[in-house]
């Protein structure tokens, strides 16, 4: 009888089945404080087909699967298993970039390419990809926008997928299929260029829109294989304002004025700890910065492409000026220790050695969701004052603010830097993380992705969101195959 170790190498090589313990142990925690529990095997398919033989030879067994492309660290517990004996399907092998598209600004990638690899062959095109705050160099690209990570730059943002626009997707089922634009042609990208078609549109087959089954889903609907994304010209021109403040509400008439002209490329904002963090390499430097900075600030990325670039980069210069200048602040062209040139480095490129999120303390935590702008203070408020009433410092919370979808939403994130091999000190942390995070859903914080605990935070209060998502998962995989005891599964 055949072995499920020689059922897994029949389908992707013997070489691509690891069980080595090490590695098992790698894939059973996460930098969360969700649960470890080892998998049974790693599996690593090299393309769609293979995906396509594991799912269905899950179905077959009724062994869960858990996708994972991105390299480590992980941080929300969506890749650790939360069923015994599952196999993680690592899709890191899976690295073709099988278009760039210069005239639509389209590149077809599959979900193992990280954004260090997709930067390098953009670069030579004039080409870049709208990408979160600093994320990790060998981060997957479509992990990231299937997670709806938020990205910087607003204005670019249609909906909050943006820039992912169509899938090749492997239902739980074992089906294959292609959504949007891509689901109305053959089903081949290859016949479907050579027809003129570019999975630009994100909308479809015909009066569906299937990608939005699979944001947020944290692969539990099905495995996408292949995906478009939408790119930008890369400026020939980038620099950076700051508008600083002592308090956050004096920033917020400032944002919203600024987000509704959609003057500049990104925008973020940041408390003092959280920016140290960003620009520092060490604990040390991030202290010494710390304390330059001002305790709030918005930075403005201000971009130029194609014609003209220095007179527009001029211009919107002059322009940021006199709006920060009508809301009572300014607009500087560098803080202390903090230059246009090296946030350039920063926001366009990769958190390469130890992830920076990391580096104060080597854990950290995190509580984000989304919210209107007008609303944040109240949730910072909140967040400090649970932390006040434990013995952790405040000013530790790093405060991370990014606006999405043109501004018409707010992607608020508070980390918690804690020190791994101290008990208490983690168990502090996972105190005030379950605390701040049932007072923030009471005070009407939306937790649009919701991992670990969030689940039952979110789920208890919406039956019928709880009711739909599960006829969906029944649907598409009645098996509940694909990563069970996620979400509401």
């Amino acid at each position: 009888m055949e072995t499920t170790k020689e059922a897994l190498g029949r389908i992707v090589g013997s070489e691509n089945v690891v069980d080595a313990p090490g590695v098992l142990a790698a894939y059973a925690k996460d930098e969360s404080l969700v649960p470890p529990l080892r998998p049974w095997f790693v599996a690593r398919p090299g393309n769609a087909t293979e995906v396509q033989k594991l799912v269905v030879w899950a179905n077959e067994t009724g062994t869960p699967l858990v996708a994972v492309s991105s390299g480590p660290p992980h941080f929300h517990g969506d890749t650790v298993p939360s069923a015994p004996e599952a196999v993680i399907v690592d899709l890191g092998r899976m690295k073709a970039i099988q278009r760039i598209d210069r005239r639509n600004r389209i590149a077809v990638i599959e979900p193992g390419v990280t954004y260090s690899e997709l930067d390098a062959a953009l670069t030579e095109l004039g080409l870049c990809i709208p990408r979160p705050l600093s994320p990790r160099s060998n981060k997957s690209v479509v992990a990231s926008l299937l997670e709806r990570q938020p990205t910087l730059i607003p204005r670019l943002q249609y909906s909050l997928p943006e820039p992912l626009r169509t899938c090749g997707v492997v239902w739980g089922t074992g089906e294959i299929a292609f959504t949007g634009e891509a689901g109305g042609g053959p089903a081949s990208l290859d016949e479907q260029w050579q027809r003129g078609l570019a999975q630009v549109d994100p909308k479809g087959p015909l009066a569906t829109d299937l990608m939005r089954l699979l944001t947020g889903a944290q692969g539990s609907m099905g495995i996408v294989v292949w995906a478009s994304v939408r790119l930008q010209l890369l400026p020939a021109v980038h620099r950076f304002r700051f508008v600083p403040a002592q308090q956050i509400g004096d920033l917020l008439e400032f944002c919203r004025k600024l987000l509704r002209t959609r003057l500049g490329d990104e925008v973020v904002l940041l408390n003092a700890g959280q920016f140290a963090r960003l620009l520092a390499k060490d604990a040390g430097e991030a202290a010494r910065l710390a304390l330059g900075l001002p305790p709030w600030c918005v930075v403005i990325g201000l971009g130029g492409a194609a014609f003209f670039p220095e007179q527009r980069v001029a211009v919107a210069e002059k322009d940021l000026e006199a709006l920060a200048q009508a809301c009572g602040l300014r607009s500087l062209p560098g803080l202390p220790g903090v230059g246009s040139a090296e946030l350039g480095r920063t926001f366009r490129g990769c958190s390469e050695g130890t992830h920076w999120k990391l580096r104060e303390k080597g854990a950290a935590t995190e509580i984000f969701f989304l919210t209107t702008l007008d609303k944040v203070p109240g949730f910072i408020d909140t967040v400090n004052t649970v932390a006040r009433s434990h013995p952790y410092p405040a000013h530790t919370v790093g405060v991370y603010v990014q606006p999405q979808h043109a501004g018409t939403a707010q992607h608020v994130e508070f980390t918690l830097p804690f020190d791994p091999g101290n008990r208490a000190d983690v168990e502090t942390v996972r105190v005030i993380q379950a605390q701040a995070s049932r007072a923030l859903a009471r005070q009407g914080a939306y937790f649009s992705r919701p991992y670990g605990a969030w689940a039952d935070l979110v789920y208890s209060r919406d039956a019928a969101a709880r009711t739909a998502l599960r006829t969906v998962k029944r649907i598409v995989d009645p098996q509940n195959i694909l990563n069970p005891g996620k979400l509401c599964f």
